[in-house]
């Protein structure tokens, strides 16, 4: 680390730049979004002089400068980047710059602002890192001076901000409800605050998840695109905000942070606070250009999954609470036979546990059920050459447990009482040593007796009334570090263990909880109309290797929707694959298109697993068409699929997006998987070669012209792969 010099200083990387101007008394963010290239100190000086905006009429009569910590100081009347107090007092903040240090890289680099503020005592600290996929990563450290008043600072909320220009006059984030996770909605930003708050204890079902400002109409594939995202896994809050006088010489701002709980932060002399980190995402390619750099900063980790991602079968939907071993034995023997490399048992199997309300906490085999233990399946599992997994949901209680009436201290709750319970549990408190060392010592226990490969790890439950102790202290913040304190221990105990980040599905998916966790539950709907859908959006985050996609049984187990196995088959091809379902009942034809579709998995999965995500804009909900590119462009496979009627009968040219047009190919229809359902006598003219094998076709063909699709009907899917042969 050096001491900067510089006055300027840029940070580039993947074609990204970040422009920030160490000025007095704060310095300002001069440009973020396209690089500028490599400016010489005569055009990042001209880069600051064109930063200096107009003084208004009616307004402070200093130009207002948008800061990286924008207070009111700075004539800043919109989110301020900290609000806090002493004891009523010291609430008007006035941080001025004492150093900032520059750690150059090739790509990207690192750079650390120091800030200081004698009137409230706080020293702050603010880190910019330029991934080399383009991603600017920011956080904070907030500490109390150690020669500062003893009276406790107060620290009411902290976000990270980021300018955006005029053009960037729409805004995209998500919603959902159980098994319906991450429902974009789009609405013009207009001038005002537009803030998303999460008070669930976790991102939620309906997160935000990835909040992206683009110019209007911006789409997969085309437009100018800037996002942010809250890597942390509890409370959240988002926020786009655009006041008449502007930011600066910007039009608007975005950012976001934590949700602080009111007088959980108190900072004594000595204390600090850091803030989650916030990734920042900048595209002049649409929301796939965005995507792009979240999946390569998310390869990039050494963390992350190396080995080839193992087909799953989970027996919830298979067995739910009916947890026989004989039973169990033929689904084991069943799923390997089809191509199954992973077992996983899922709740049932611990101690008093025969439906959802007893036994959460009590995390020992039940000896009725299993008196044995769980060695006799787990032998068998691995006798077959499968690995063993396991499903815990070790920050939940029920009453009804021997934990909560023992240690009922251990339920999160105030003293008056704990309020109402949600699937009939309540939250144990890991801010408790004495629960979060007990936890630690079962799971530990746990995975090593058992030697188990993976835990599914669920969250059932929104926190309500997050306190502790007789004084009903928040604890909802230090909830999530304790959290990520259990998932580090366990880890470091056992490197090999993979765990995946369930919530009543998709309800807790942010880059927080991805640092520590190796897949997510994309959603407990499994239906392959609604997954089209949920899988889509759940990749403007995440790449394929990480959501976990299974395959059910004809009739939905949420929405009793009645598909057929091809549609649900090719569904669950992109992504981390897995089965849902009691494949014992199947027919032997069902289970020989299992089969075939675990093979198709393995044959692709290294290219599902490291190309790039694309997916065409076709102006419609009606139907699909979504893929996976090698890096090069040798290679693709695409999935057409159509999900509702629509009032036109042709499809029209349909451009596939990520091939090169001056290349050639060859494009063939897989259907190994089985056809699907057409709504069409025939055609059209290129279909029937495709089948029957290699089609040769000029790029400029399929990634210009486009191909007319086949007409399918609802709830059907076409897989298309293509390779280059020039």
């Amino acid at each position: 680390m050096s001491e900067s010099t510089a006055r300027i200083l840029a940070l580039r990387a993947a074609g990204a730049c970040f422009v920030l101007e160490l000025a007095e008394p704060v310095p300002r963010v001069l440009h973020w979004g396209a690089d500028l290239g490599d400016l010489p100190e005569s055009g990042l000086e001209a880069l600051a002089l064109t930063g200096e905006p107009a003084i208004l009429n009616n307004s402070i009569d200093i130009p207002r400068r948008f800061t990286i910590w924008p207070t009111e100081a700075d004539g800043w009347l919109g989110t301020p980047a900290h609000a806090g107090h002493a004891a009523g007092t010291r609430a008007a903040p006035r941080p001025s710059l004492v150093g900032a240090s520059h750690r150059p890289a090739a790509e990207g680099g690192e750079l650390d602002v120091l800030l200081a503020d004698p009137a409230t005592g706080l020293d702050v600290t603010v880190t910019y890192r330029m991934e080399p996929s383009g991603v600017l990563t920011v956080h904070s450290t907030i500490t109390r001076q150690q020669d500062a008043e003893p009276v406790p600072y107060d620290l009411a909320q902290v976000t990270t901000l980021l300018p955006l220009p005029r053009r960037a006059a729409e805004i995209l984030d998500f919603t959902g409800k159980w098994s319906r996770e991450r429902s974009p909605q789009r609405r013009p930003l207009g001038f005002g605050t537009y803030t998303r708050e999460v008070r669930r204890g976790k991102p939620g079902l309906d997160s935000p998840y990835l909040v992206t400002a683009g110019v209007p109409g911006f789409g997969f594939r085309e437009g100018e695109v800037w996002a942010v995202h809250v890597a942390w896994s509890g409370d959240q809050r988002y926020v786009v905000e655009q006041l008449p006088e502007g930011a600066g010489t910007h039009a608007a701002v975005l950012g976001g942070g934590e949700l602080l709980p009111a007088g959980e932060i108190r900072l004594a002399p000595g204390d600090s606070y850091t803030t989650p980190v916030c990734h920042f995402a900048w595209s002049g390619e649409g929301l796939d250009g965005l995507g792009d750099r979240f999946h390569a900063l998310l390869r990039s980790r050494p963390t992350h999954p190396r080995s080839p991602r193992p087909v799953i079968l989970n027996s919830w939907e298979a067995v739910y609470f009916d947890h026989d071993l004989d039973r169990l034995l033929r689904l084991a023997d069943t799923a390997a036979e089809v191509g199954v490399e992973r077992f996983v048992l899922d709740d049932g199997w611990f101690r008093g546990r025969r439906s959802d309300n007893a036994g959460l906490g009590d995390w020992t085999v039940d000896p009725v059920v299993w008196p044995e233990g769980l060695t006799p399946l787990v032998d068998h599992v691995r006798s077959l050459g499968m690995e063993f997994g396991l499903w815990v949901e070790p920050e939940m209680v029920n009453l009804n447990s021997d934990l909560a009436r023992e240690h009922p201290d251990w339920v999160l709750g105030p003293a008056r009482g704990v309020g109402p319970s949600a699937r009939h549990q309540h939250v144990l408190d890991l801010a408790n040593p004495e629960a979060w060392d007990y936890l630690l010592g079962a799971l530990d226990e746990l995975v090593a007796k058992n030697g188990i490969a993976c835990l599914k790890w669920d969250h059932n439950r929104e926190l309500h009334e997050a306190v502790h102790g007789g004084v009903d202290r928040p604890v909802a913040h230090a909830q999530v570090l304790a959290l990520y304190r259990l998932l580090d221990a366990l880890k470091e105990r056992h490197p090999a263990l993979e765990i995946e980040s369930c919530a009543s599905g998709g309800g807790r998916i942010d880059l927080g909880i991805l640092a520590r966790t190796d897949r997510v539950w994309a959603s407990d709907c499994i239906d392959p109309v609604e997954r089209q859908t949920i899988q889509r959006w759940t990749a403007q985050l995440l790449p394929p290797e990480l959501i976990g996609v299974h395959v059910g049984a004809g009739a939905s187990h949420t929405t009793a929707r009645i598909s057929a196995d091809s549609f649900r088959l090719a569904t669950a091809l992109f992504g981390h694959a897995g089965i849902e379902q009691d494949i014992t009942r199947c027919t032997p034809e069902e289970l020989a298109r299992l089969a075939a579709w675990t093979a198709l998995y393995r044959e692709l999965r290294p290219l599902l697993h490291s190309g790039r995500t694309v997916r065409a804009d076709l102006g419609g909900d009606a139907t699909l068409l979504h893929g996976v590119v090698a890096h090069d462009r040798s290679a693709a496979l695409y999935c057409w699929a159509r999900v509702a009627t629509s009032p036109e009968g042709q499809s029209g040219r349909v451009p596939l997006p990520g091939l090169y047009a001056a290349a050639t190919y060859q494009v063939r229809v897989r259907t190994e998987l089985g056809l699907p359902s057409f709504h069409q006598t025939s055609g059209p003219a290129w279909l029937p070669a495709a089948l029957d094998g290699w089609l040769p076709l000029p790029g400029a063909v399929l990634a210009v012209a486009g191909l007319p699709m086949p007409n399918l009907n609802p709830d059907q899917a076409l897989l298309l792969e293509v390779r280059r042969s020039d």
